[in-house]
């Protein structure tokens, strides 16, 4: 477990693929249950990882991610409601935001604000379509003061993209992420962070797609494998 510091009242924490009961190309802290892994399995390490932040696994809330815009306010044991982000200020409320390469994006309000968390998948799509102001707006973020921790995700030494994808992200967000076809997707992540506000930003800088023993990685594997994600509770 990789846990951000982002003082009280929050606990957040990037899971890695280690700590988990799940074997094979699963093994051992796959989180998701439509990579094909045992629904058991998949169940017994959530609860692990919800008891990593105080969380209790029935309250658990959680997207079906679509690598869009949408962020949700979470509900209380939620599942399968489209979205890529979900933001809470309920107390005792874990939630839980997948990824397996793309950006795992956790944000709380600044200590003079009531407490609220939201987490965020971010992939190239999401990126463009503005899945991190969607983020930020949920939690008020043009008035309040907020901080962020991205974490591991793919990094520029392993992602490739053709035209259709480098051309809209300069335009976007500079030439600067590009270097060739290699993307940047954590310095995309950066500035789509602080065009929306945020002044605050830490990094997790690890390369999900170099470090099999420690993450799952769509680039480097494809399907079937698991996921990796980021998880949150106001306590």
């Amino acid at each position: 477990m990789i846990r951000w510091d982002a003082g009280e009242p929050y606990e957040v924490v990037f899971s890695t693929r280690l700590g988990g009961v799940s074997e094979g190309c699963f093994a051992s802290l796959n989180l998701g249950r439509l990579t094909g892994d045992e629904v058991e399995r998949v169940d017994e390490n959530r609860r692990r990882l919800c008891g990593e932040v105080g969380g209790e696994l029935e309250r658990l809330a959680l997207n079906r991610q679509i690598h869009s815009d949408r962020v949700l306010r979470a509900v209380p044991g939620g599942r399968g409601a489209p979205g890529d982000g979900l933001w809470t200020d309920e107390a005792d409320l874990p939630i839980l935001a997948f990824a397996a390469d793309c950006l795992p994006i956790a944000l709380v309000r600044g200590n003079e604000a009531e407490p609220a968390v939201a987490v965020l998948h971010a992939g190239w799509r999401g990126l463009l379509d503005g899945v991190v102001a969607a983020g930020v707006s949920a939690l008020n973020g043009h008035t309040t003061r907020l901080r962020a921790c991205v974490g591991p995700a793919i990094g520029r030494c392993c992602f490739e993209v053709g035209p259709e994808v480098a051309e809209p992200f300069a335009a976007r967000f500079g030439e600067d992420v590009l270097q060739g076809r290699k993307l940047d997707l954590r310095a995309s992540g950066e500035q789509a962070l602080r065009a929306a506000g945020v002044a605050e930003v830490e990094h997790v800088d690890l390369c999900t797609a170099c470090d099999p023993d420690l993450f799952f990685s769509h680039r480097r594997t494809g399907k079937p494998r698991g996921v990796q994600g980021v998880i949150a509770r106001v306590a």
